[in-house]
C-alpha cells in the first residue's frame, strides 16, 4: 500500500529542466535542475524512511505529472527480498546487504554492479506509554535488560538508579519489538551489542531473538501498541512520533551524557563513509552530543541493468531525494540531512545511473 500525505500550500511552477517532460508538467518545488521522468517505480522495504518517502514521492509526482512512485513500507528484509526477485525496481533497507544478498543483487542486476545508496539519517527512539512519567532517562545496559524481559516494572531499581528524584510507578513493563525481517531491529540490536555488551545477550539481527515482549510487523504497528497500552515500550524511527503525545526518552551516550534523540545529535554518531558509500555507525561515539541509536537507510538499485523505461525515472526520482531540497524536506519529517560531503558523493553515484 502507497502511503501518501496531503501537503498544503505547494507552489506550483514551471520547473525547466532540459529534456524532461512538457512544460505543463513540470513545476519548481522538487529541486532545480532536476529533470522531470515519466513512468512508474516501484519500490519496497524500510518502514523507518516511509514518512521520508510519503514526502518524497507526493512533492516529486506534483512537480512531474505523469509520474507515479510506489512505496511499501514492508520492512528491510521484505524490501531486498522483492529487489531481489524482481518485483521491486528499488529496495530501502536500513542494514546493508549482507555478502550472499549482495552476490544475488548483483545476478539480479544481469551480473552487474548493485547499489546502496545512503539516503535517509534518523535516530531510533526509545519510545514509551507511562502515565505521569513525560520524561525518561535510560542507560543502554537499562534498555537491554527492558528488552530482554530481566526488568519487568517501571519502578526497578536499575531505572530508579537512571532518574534519581523522578516519581516511578510499579506498572508493568511492556516491551513491544518489531516480528518482521527489520533494520530498525539491526540497528537496534547493534547498539545493545556494541553500548550494552554484558547486558545484551542475544546478537545484532534484523530478526528479534530475545525472548518474551509482543511482536509486531512495522514502525507504524510499534507505535500503534505503545499507545496503546500504559507500560508500553518500543524502538522505532523519531519521525513516527510528530503528531503524537508519545516521549522518547534519552540514551545515555558514551560519554556519559544522556542525550535525546534528534537529527543533529544522530549525525554526531556516524564516521567517515568507505569507498562504496556504507556509512559506519559508531554507538559508542564519545562526542558529547551524540546520540547512539542511529539507523541509515540505503536505497538498493541496479546501477546499470535497469529496464529502459525505468532509467530516466530512477535518476531523477533519487536525485531529487538525494538533492538538497530533497534532504530538507526529510529534515521537515524528523530525520537528519545527509552531511554534505557524502550527499555529493551520493548525488554523483546517481547521475551515473544508465
Amino acid at each position: 500500500m502507497t502511503q501518501r500525505v496531503v501537503l498544503s500550500g505547494l507552489t506550483m511552477v514551471l520547473l525547466l529542466a532540459a529534456g524532461g517532460c512538457p512544460a505543463d508538467d513540470r513545476a519548481e518545488g522538487v529541486a532545480p535542475g532536476i529533470t522531470c521522468a515519466r513512468g512508474t517505480l516501484n519500490g519496497q522495504g524500510s518502514s523507518s524512511q516511509a514518512n521520508a518517502m510519503t514526502i518524497w514521492t507526493d512533492r516529486y509526482e506534483q512537480a512531474c505529472r505523469g509520474a507515479t512512485i510506489n512505496y511499501e513500507p514492508s520492512g528491510s528484509g521484505a524490501g531486498i527480498n522483492s529487489f531481489l526477485a524482481g518485483t521491486a525496481d528499488f529496495a530501502g533497507t536500513d542494514s546493508p546487504l549482507k555478502g550472499g544478498e549482495r552476490e544475488q543483487a548483483d545476478a539480479r542486476c544481469s551480473g552487474d554492479q548493485t547499489l546502496s545508496l545512503p539516503m535517509v539519517v534518523g535516530p531510533v527512539a526509545v519510545a514509551y506509554h507511562l502515565a505521569g512519567v513525560p520524561a525518561l532517562r535510560l542507560t543502554p545496559a537499562t534498555v537491554a535488560a527492558i528488552f530482554a524481559t530481566r526488568i519487568r516494572r517501571w519502578d526497578d531499581p536499575a531505572i530508579r538508579a537512571d532518574n534519581p528524584g523522578v516519581a516511578l510507578p510499579p506498572t508493568k513493563i511492556r516491551p513491544v519489538h518489531r516480528s518482521d525481517s527489520s533494520g530498525t531491529t539491526d540497528s537496534f540490536t547493534d547498539f545493545l551489542v556494541a553500548s550494552a555488551p554484558d547486558a545484551w545477550n542475544y546478537g545484532r539481527s534484523r530478526e528479534w531473538a530475545a525472548p518474551g515482549g509482543v511482536g509486531v510487523a512495522g514502525s507504524a504497528r510499534v507505535l500503534e501498541a505503545v499507545r496503546g497500552r500504559d507500560g508500553a515500550v518500543g524502538y522505532l524511527e523519531l519521525s513516527y512520533l510528530r503528531g503524537t503525545d508519545l516521549p522518547a526518552a534519552s540514551i545515555r551516550n558514551a560519554s556519559g551524557r544522556f542525550v535525546a534523540p534528534s537529527g543533529g545529535a544522530a549525525v554526531q554518531s556516524l564516521s567517515e563513509p568507505t569507498a562504496n558509500l556504507l556509512v559506519p555507525i559508531e554507538p559508542t561515539s564519545r562526542r558529547p552530543g551524540a546520540y547512539p541509536l542511529v539507523l541509515v537507510t540505503y536505497e538498493v538499485v541496479c546501477a546499470h541493468a535497469l529496464a529502459a523505461d525505468k532509467k530516466a525515472l530512477v535518476r531523477s526520482f533519487l536525485g531529487y531525494t538525494a538533492s538538497e531540497e530533497g534532504q530538507r524536506a526529510a529534515g521537515e519529517m524528523g530525520y537528519a540531512p545527509l552531511p554534505a560531503p557524502l550527499d555529493r558523493s551520493v548525488r554523483d553515484m546517481v547521475e551515473r545511473i544508465s
